[in-house]
């Protein structure tokens, strides 16, 4: 019986640390020109992401694993963009690169 309660105990603290050491990761970018976007937003199902965008650049923190899809909402004359299958892993940033406006 004592070797029952250990290895349960021991299951349920084996499961607590794996899910503490799973860590959010992030996405990074650029957008050119840096005064044609006001907004860009991270989707992967239900959750959708906001941030703004400064001199260019955008960063969204604590982002938990999976797949998203990235929206750039442009100033006019340019035109929105998207940016698919934008992949993150736990704690890692995902750098984006350059994200071209067209008008």
């Amino acid at each position: 019986m004592k070797k029952l309660s250990f290895l349960v105990m021991a299951g349920l603290l084996l499961a607590f640390f794996a899910f503490t050491f799973i860590k959010d990761g992030g996405i990074q970018g650029k957008v050119t020109p840096p005064e044609g976007a006001v907004q860009v937003l991270a989707v992967s199902g239900k959750d959708t992401l906001k941030t703004e965008i400064n001199n260019g650049s955008f960063l969204f923190a604590a982002v938990k694993p999976g797949t998203y899809t990235l929206w750039v909402k442009a100033k006019a004359p340019y035109k929105d963009t998207s940016l698919e299958n934008v992949a993150v892993v736990d704690s890692s940033t995902t750098d984006v690169g350059e994200i071209k406006l067209l008008q």
